[in-house]
């Protein structure tokens, strides 16, 4: 018997509170259900785009309102800046990954933690064809053998994880090329390691994350403390 759609939240919210130290709120949201009415700043971030898009930009803002009601912090609008990425209230940071059957939004207070980020993919392997243009010839190495798909598609989201807990201290488009992920599959953790500057990350700076897989679905997370970017 297949898990009713709650349980399946359910089993991934307390999966990826574990990827998290701290206090950081995390809530998971089904986008194809109907959600609460945008604020009016965040409307125009999704005015012309398909149903679809609009139904997960609401998922998400929802989850995060939701998110930021659980730490005690009052749920404010999240708008999306010129650059798209979530413009959160003053004193909150977090971040938002959808796919098309769940939403997730983490948020925390900005006093121990600057920066958060999280990526949700289904836990399928990663096509063959973009294996060459997502992993360096090290990463492709290092996962090489019967699971490469699996674990090159954790390379990928690790990746995107930790680009969006930098984004938004470095302000600056990264390619794939610029990180490089270190994998523990047996630990549910990586390191990406710059390998490019990005300032105030230095190369060879660190940004450690955990991985985990559930109900279907990969989530990786990357938190920066208030003590990066010396390394981890």
């Amino acid at each position: 018997m297949m898990a009713a759609p709650s349980d399946r939240f359910d089993q991934l919210r307390a999966a990826v509170i574990t990827l998290f130290d701290g206090s950081v709120a995390v809530v998971v949201t089904d986008p194809s259900r109907g959600q609460p009415a945008l604020k009016a700043v965040e409307r125009p971030a999704v005015a012309g785009a398909i149903p679809a898009r609009q139904t997960e930009f609401a998922a998400g803002r929802a989850a995060a309102r939701a998110a930021m009601a659980q730490i005690g912090i009052e749920p404010g609008p999240v708008p999306a800046g010129p650059d798209r990425a979530p413009v959160w209230p003053k004193g909150v940071i977090g971040s938002i990954t959808h796919t098309d059957k769940l939403c997730i939004a983490v948020v925390a207070p900005a006093t121990n933690i600057r920066s958060l980020g999280v990526d949700a993919e289904p836990a399928t392997p990663l096509d063959f064809d973009l294996i060459p243009t997502i992993c360096s010839a090290a990463e492709q190495a290092q996962v090489a053998g019967p699971d490469l798909g699996r674990l090159a598609k954790i390379i990928f989201s690790a990746k995107e994880a930790a680009y969006k807990a930098q984004y938004p201290l470095t302000g600056m488009l990264l390619g794939y090329d610029h990180l490089d992920i270190s994998l523990d599959p047996s630990a549910g953790s990586f390191v990406a390691t710059f390998l490019k500057p990005a300032p105030p990350f230095a190369v060879r700076d660190t940004l450690p994350g955990r991985f985990v897989q559930v109900a279907d679905h990969l989530v990786t997370a990357v938190t920066i403390g208030q003590g990066m970017p010396e390394g981890a």
